[in-house]
């Protein structure tokens, strides 16, 4: 089974949300979807812009805790090493 750490952003890319699944496509559906009120539906978080794939639970959490504490400028340059147009990678993750 793979795990996913991954960041999603506002359409302004301006407000980020760092998180941990096993299902990247299911759980950024439920965060486009509104499904919980949650700080990703209050602030309308709903784009994929990065993921990290993981073999263990352990080592995505510890990734997460760690992009966390990072800095906006640290995010958006690792953001842009893999997504320099910022794209959401949902929509080419389905098409």
């Amino acid at each position: 089974m793979s795990y996913y750490t991954y960041i999603l952003t506002n359409k302004n890319n301006s407000v980020f949300y760092i998180g941990v699944t096993n299902n990247i496509i299911a759980r950024t559906y439920q965060h486009k979807s509104k499904e919980q009120e949650s700080f990703t539906a209050k602030y309308n978080i709903n784009k994929l812009v990065y993921f990290e794939e993981y073999g263990e639970i352990e080592e995505a959490i510890i990734r997460e805790k760690k992009l966390k504490r990072w800095n906006k400028d640290w995010k958006v340059e690792l953001i842009e090493k893999m997504n320099p147009n910022w794209d959401d990678l949902y929509k080419k993750s389905n098409q």
